[in-house]
């Protein structure tokens, strides 16, 4: 009982911390507003600046959920890939769906198709890729160790949608399509709108349903394939079941704000140095970790400077240095 206690007051915690950012991130910008002045016009619609309605629903408000969007849901399918693979260095991108998004977001801006088409296609791609390496990987891995060969498989699928992309780009126009692939590699979320969140949220959440109901099964694999099929976990089944539903959740986040690095891999250590390694907890641990993570990263890359950062660079820079960081001072008892 005092574990589940304990465990509760950490996700309260987590919750509030969130929040807190939240309306941080609400407050900044190059209009800042008061944080009173957020809360009235949220909870009671009272406004002393007829500007404040357009900055929070209109400007503000769709870039704070895509963020919180974003980054928790990279981070739980970071989190749900490395129980499954058993594999702290293990991201969301494994298996090539990163890849496979940023070669279609590329196909689509030489092509000339439209915001629509580059996330379709993005979408379309990332989902692909996934597919493409869970063939390859039954084709040839009948007779081998089954995660061995899904990994090399994936490292195979993503080295060739990353050679596609060198050469979309090497065949991109200089002047015009060249630089809109590159900034839309390098991830942002300046663009997203309240349509494109009104079709990608549902997917991420109803995605994040199975992960979450099938936590518990992550704790037993843990144990190894063997001891989880004895305690009546159908290993194949589970294994399909997070694979998907963290591709959905990653190919939807990444086709509306393109590729956004080291979250999905770094946020689960700092949610499992929190909370544990118990997925039922690490979970939703990892969703408001991600979530608090990816709004203070998008309030960087808006206030630092007077032209907008890409997530992408601010990402890496703190990324690296912060899970070099994690991994010196994380014990070896929370795997």
């Amino acid at each position: 009982m005092k574990r589940y206690t304990t465990d509760a007051l950490r996700l309260i915690a987590l919750a509030a911390i969130l929040v807190l950012v939240t309306l941080v991130s609400f407050s900044l910008g190059r209009y800042p507003i008061a944080v009173g002045d957020i809360l009235d016009y949220l909870f009671l619609g009272n406004y002393t600046d007829e500007n404040i309605p357009i900055l929070i629903s209109q400007v503000r408000m769709p870039r704070i959920m895509g963020a919180i969007l974003a980054g928790g849901g990279l981070a739980v399918s970071g989190a749900a890939y490395q129980g499954l693979f058993r594999n702290p260095m293990v991201s969301p991108d494994l298996l090539g769906v990163s890849s496979g998004a940023g070669f279609g977001a590329a196909l689509a801006i030489i092509m000339s198709m439209g915001i629509l088409g580059i996330q379709t296609m993005a979408f379309v791609a990332g989902v692909g890729a996934v597919m493409f390496t869970l063939f390859i990987s039954r084709l040839i891995g009948q007779n081998h160790d089954k995660i061995l060969m899904l990994v090399l498989s994936g490292m195979v699928v993503g080295s060739l949608f990353g050679a596609l992309l060198s050469l979309m780009k090497y065949i991109a126009d200089s002047e015009s399509k060249l630089p809109d692939i590159t900034f839309w590699l390098m991830g942002s979320l300046a663009e997203v709108s309240p349509s494109e969140l009104s079709v990608v949220a549902p997917v991420v959440l109803l995605a994040l349903i199975p992960l979450l109901l099938t936590s518990w099964k992550l704790n037993v694999l843990s144990f190894g394939d063997g001891e989880a099929s004895a305690m009546g976990v159908n290993t194949r089944q589970l294994r399909l079941t997070v694979i998907g539903c963290a591709s959905l959740i990653t190919a939807s986040i990444v086709c509306i704000t393109g590729l956004i690095g080291w979250v999905g891999l770094i946020i689960p250590h700092i949610a499992r140095f929190i909370v544990g390694a118990n997925h039922r907890i690490l979970l939703p641990a990892s969703f408001l970790s991600g979530a608090s993570f990816m709004l203070i990263i998008d309030d960087l890359a808006r206030t630092v400077s007077t032209l907008e950062i890409p997530l992408g660079i601010i990402t890496s820079l703190i990324g690296a240095p912060l899970f070099l960081f994690l991994l010196k001072v994380s014990s070896k008892k929370i795997w």
